[in-house]
Formats: structure tokens, C-alpha cells, sequence
């Protein structure tokens, strides 16, 4: 038998709909990857509702805690900030442009090669993405309040196994 959640929920609803109009169209993941769309949309609107009070938009805000959580000296290159963050370089820099007018971030030469920078938080930029990196961890435990602590572990658990699955078959692809 299929748990279907204390009362059922809108997730319920939609594949309950999808096995009643086209079954076909379902596949044995289809109502995880609801489930965890459905989760992912909750979080990004936590996030969303929390960065006005920091004056940040979300590529704002994601800048900055890479460059918080990359280590002292807070620090990265501009391809290694890209490829953290999966943006364009072009859509990094016009991110950096701003953040660096708001005295966040700063452009400095790289110690090692001539021709590259790299981007640095400055303690203003410190400071602003540890405020907001905290408070967007509470709105983020918020949304999961009503969740007891070891259904959380577990879910992250399985999560976990899964994306270690998905990773292992695309390097089989």
C-alpha cells in the first residue's frame, strides 16, 4: 500500500489526477520528484521573503555566502565564484558589479597570476551574508516546523543515497 500522507495533500491530489486521466504519464519517481519540487518551491520562497530585509536579491545573497563560505580570506575567482554558483561569468560579474558599488565585495589582483582577479568579501560583505545566511536557516527550519527531527534525519538520509545514486549514473552515461 502507497502512504499517502496523514490527509493527503496537493501532491496526493495531482497524482491521484495524473492515475486517473493519463497513468501512463507516471513513472515510479514521478511523485518523489513532485514531492521535492514541491519542497524546493517552499525553500526558495522562504529564502525570497527573507532577503528584502538585507537589501539583497537572490544571486545578491548567493554571491555572497559562497564567497562567506569559501575560508578565509574569503576569497575566489571570478570562474571559480561562476562554477560555484552555476551562472555565466557574464551573469556573475553584472552580480559583482553591484555588490562591489554597495561596498560588499572587492576586485583585488591575484597574488599568482597578473591576469586574473579575484573577488573578496570585504568585512561590510562579511558581516551582511552571516546576518542573512542566519536568518535564511531559521525562515528554512520554518518550513519545516511541523516535521519531527527524525523524519527530518531520515528524509536526509534517503536524500542523500539518492543523490549519490543520480551522480553514479550519470557518470555511467
Amino acid at each position: 500500500m502507497q502512504y499517502r500522507g496523514p490527509v493527503g495533500d496537493r501532491v496526493d491530489e495531482l497524482i491521484a489526477a495524473w492515475r486517473a486521466e493519463f497513468p501512463d504519464a507516471l513513472g515510479p519517481t514521478s511523485e518523489l520528484a513532485k514531492r521535492v519540487l514541491t519542497l524546493a518551491a517552499k525553500l526558495e520562497a522562504a529564502t525570497r521573503r527573507e532577503l528584502p530585509t538585507f537589501g539583497l536579491t537572490v544571486a545578491e545573497f548567493d554571491v555572497l555566502v559562497a564567497l562567506r563560505r569559501s575560508g578565509k580570506p574569503h576569497r575566489l575567482t571570478p570562474n571559480a565564484l561562476s562554477r560555484s554558483l552555476m551562472l555565466s561569468t557574464g551573469g556573475t560579474s553584472n552580480v559583482v558589479n553591484r555588490l562591489v558599488a554597495r561596498g560588499l565585495v572587492r576586485r583585488t589582483n591575484h597574488p599568482d597570476d597578473a591576469r586574473s582577479t579575484l573577488i573578496q568579501l570585504t568585512a561590510d560583505g562579511r558581516r551582511l551574508a552571516e546576518r542573512a545566511v542566519v536568518a535564511n536557516t531559521a525562515a528554512h527550519e520554518q518550513v519545516f516546523a511541523d516535521a519531527s527531527p527524525a523524519a527530518t534525519r531520515a528524509a536526509t538520509e534517503a536524500l542523500r543515497r539518492l543523490s549519490a545514486a543520480t551522480e553514479n549514473a550519470r557518470g555511467r552515461r
